[in-house]
Protein backbone atom coordinates (compact mmCIF):
# COMPACT_ATOMS: atom_id res chain seq x y z
CA UNK A 1 0.00 0.00 0.00
CA UNK A 2 1.15 3.29 -1.07
CA UNK A 3 1.51 5.47 2.42
CA UNK A 4 3.39 8.30 0.99
CA UNK A 5 4.74 10.33 -2.77
CA UNK A 6 8.16 11.99 -3.19
CA UNK A 7 8.16 15.41 -4.56
CA UNK A 8 10.95 16.54 -6.79
CA UNK A 9 11.23 19.33 -8.51
CA UNK A 10 9.36 19.03 -12.38
CA UNK A 11 11.52 18.53 -15.25
CA UNK A 12 9.95 22.06 -16.68
CA UNK A 13 11.21 24.25 -13.16
CA UNK A 14 14.64 22.97 -13.91
CA UNK A 15 14.06 23.60 -18.53
CA UNK A 16 12.49 27.42 -16.90
CA UNK A 17 15.35 28.16 -15.03
CA UNK A 18 18.09 26.89 -17.20
CA UNK A 19 16.52 28.45 -20.31
CA UNK A 20 15.86 32.26 -17.99
CA UNK A 21 19.18 31.78 -16.61
CA UNK A 22 17.68 32.97 -13.04
CA UNK A 23 16.28 31.47 -10.48
CA UNK A 24 13.12 32.49 -9.17
CA UNK A 25 14.39 34.92 -6.91
CA UNK A 26 15.68 36.90 -9.54
CA UNK A 27 19.50 35.43 -8.86
CA UNK A 28 21.94 34.59 -11.69
CA UNK A 29 22.30 30.86 -12.24
CA UNK A 30 25.68 29.36 -10.81
CA UNK A 31 27.44 26.75 -12.76
CA UNK A 32 30.00 24.26 -11.24
CA UNK A 33 31.74 21.32 -11.50
CA UNK A 34 30.45 19.36 -8.58
CA UNK A 35 32.48 19.91 -5.43
CA UNK A 36 29.47 18.02 -3.77
CA UNK A 37 26.89 15.19 -4.05
CA UNK A 38 24.04 17.27 -4.04
CA UNK A 39 22.08 15.82 -4.73
CA UNK A 40 20.21 17.02 -8.23
CA UNK A 41 16.57 18.37 -6.97
CA UNK A 42 14.72 16.96 -10.01
CA UNK A 43 16.43 13.46 -10.37
CA UNK A 44 17.21 13.20 -6.77
CA UNK A 45 20.07 10.91 -7.67
CA UNK A 46 23.98 12.33 -5.97
CA UNK A 47 26.62 14.35 -8.48
CA UNK A 48 29.47 12.38 -9.63
CA UNK A 49 32.05 15.04 -7.34
CA UNK A 50 34.25 16.27 -10.19
CA UNK A 51 32.57 15.13 -12.67
CA UNK A 52 29.05 16.47 -13.24
CA UNK A 53 28.08 19.87 -13.97
CA UNK A 54 25.63 21.45 -11.99
CA UNK A 55 23.39 24.63 -11.54
CA UNK A 56 23.45 26.66 -8.23
CA UNK A 57 20.26 27.86 -7.67
CA UNK A 58 18.30 29.89 -4.46
CA UNK A 59 14.62 28.22 -3.82
CA UNK A 60 11.64 28.47 -1.47
CA UNK A 61 9.83 24.92 -1.93
CA UNK A 62 6.48 26.44 -0.30
CA UNK A 63 3.46 28.20 -1.84
CA UNK A 64 2.36 31.01 0.27
CA UNK A 65 4.39 33.92 1.85
CA UNK A 66 5.24 33.57 5.48
CA UNK A 67 7.72 33.42 7.79
CA UNK A 68 8.77 29.25 7.06
CA UNK A 69 9.50 30.29 3.49
CA UNK A 70 13.30 29.29 4.12
CA UNK A 71 14.95 30.31 0.41
CA UNK A 72 17.78 28.59 0.38
CA UNK A 73 20.72 27.26 -1.98
CA UNK A 74 20.20 23.91 -4.00
CA UNK A 75 21.20 22.16 -6.80
CA UNK A 76 19.98 21.14 -10.26
CA UNK A 77 22.04 19.04 -12.87
CA UNK A 78 23.01 21.73 -16.06
CA UNK A 79 21.72 18.89 -18.55
CA UNK A 80 18.29 17.75 -18.57
CA UNK A 81 17.31 15.02 -16.14
CA UNK A 82 14.52 13.17 -16.07
CA UNK A 83 12.55 13.67 -12.58
CA UNK A 84 12.69 10.81 -9.89
CA UNK A 85 9.95 8.17 -10.92
CA UNK A 86 9.98 5.60 -8.09
CA UNK A 87 8.34 8.40 -5.57
CA UNK A 88 6.52 5.85 -3.65
CA UNK A 89 9.85 5.14 -1.80
CA UNK A 90 12.90 7.35 -0.42
CA UNK A 91 15.30 7.80 -3.11
CA UNK A 92 17.43 4.80 -2.47
CA UNK A 93 20.70 6.34 -3.55
CA UNK A 94 20.27 9.27 -0.43
CA UNK A 95 18.92 6.91 1.85
CA UNK A 96 21.91 4.67 1.49
CA UNK A 97 24.67 7.11 1.92
CA UNK A 98 23.47 8.95 5.92
CA UNK A 99 26.95 10.21 6.20
CA UNK A 100 26.64 12.35 2.83
CA UNK A 101 23.05 13.11 3.42
CA UNK A 102 22.40 12.77 6.96
CA UNK A 103 18.50 13.64 6.95
CA UNK A 104 16.03 16.20 9.25
CA UNK A 105 12.23 15.57 8.62
CA UNK A 106 10.11 18.60 8.82
CA UNK A 107 6.35 18.74 9.20
CA UNK A 108 4.36 21.34 8.09
CA UNK A 109 0.32 21.72 8.15
CA UNK A 110 -1.74 22.87 5.62
CA UNK A 111 -1.75 26.79 6.46
CA UNK A 112 2.62 26.33 5.96
CA UNK A 113 3.39 26.17 9.34
CA UNK A 114 5.77 23.93 11.16
CA UNK A 115 4.38 21.49 13.39
CA UNK A 116 6.72 18.53 13.77
CA UNK A 117 10.74 17.83 13.33
CA UNK A 118 12.78 14.69 13.54
CA UNK A 119 16.48 14.02 12.52
CA UNK A 120 16.43 10.54 10.37
CA UNK A 121 20.04 9.36 12.35
CA UNK A 122 19.83 5.62 11.62
CA UNK A 123 16.16 4.77 11.11
CA UNK A 124 14.98 3.77 8.18
CA UNK A 125 13.41 7.11 6.21
CA UNK A 126 10.92 4.84 4.19
CA UNK A 127 9.72 3.29 7.67
CA UNK A 128 9.86 7.29 9.55
CA UNK A 129 7.60 8.65 7.03
CA UNK A 130 4.79 6.12 7.54
CA UNK A 131 5.56 6.39 11.13
CA UNK A 132 4.98 10.20 10.89
CA UNK A 133 1.97 10.36 8.90
CA UNK A 134 0.30 7.88 10.85
CA UNK A 135 0.86 9.36 14.24
CA UNK A 136 1.00 13.27 13.80
CA UNK A 137 -2.60 14.10 12.02
CA UNK A 138 -1.34 18.13 11.87
CA UNK A 139 1.38 17.01 9.73
CA UNK A 140 -0.29 17.75 6.23
CA UNK A 141 3.45 17.15 4.13
CA UNK A 142 7.02 16.59 5.28
CA UNK A 143 10.10 18.04 3.74
CA UNK A 144 13.25 16.48 3.89
CA UNK A 145 16.37 18.46 4.45
CA UNK A 146 20.35 17.89 4.72
CA UNK A 147 19.90 17.75 8.36
CA UNK A 148 23.84 19.75 8.68
CA UNK A 149 23.62 22.30 5.66
CA UNK A 150 19.53 22.46 6.33
CA UNK A 151 19.08 22.57 2.46
CA UNK A 152 15.76 21.36 0.74
CA UNK A 153 16.01 18.26 -0.62
CA UNK A 154 12.39 17.43 -1.44
CA UNK A 155 9.06 17.55 -0.68
CA UNK A 156 6.86 14.22 0.61
CA UNK A 157 3.05 14.19 0.39
CA UNK A 158 0.48 11.77 2.47
CA UNK A 159 -1.64 9.54 -0.34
Amino acid sequence: MQQFKIVPLTEAYAAKIRAAQKDDLGHAVVEQLATGKGPCRVSLQPFEVGVDERLLIAHSPFEMDNAFNQPGPIFIHKKEVEAYKDVHRFPPAIKADKKSFPLSLIGYSNEQQMVFTQLVGEDDVDELIVKIFETQPKVAYLHARNAEACCFICKIERV
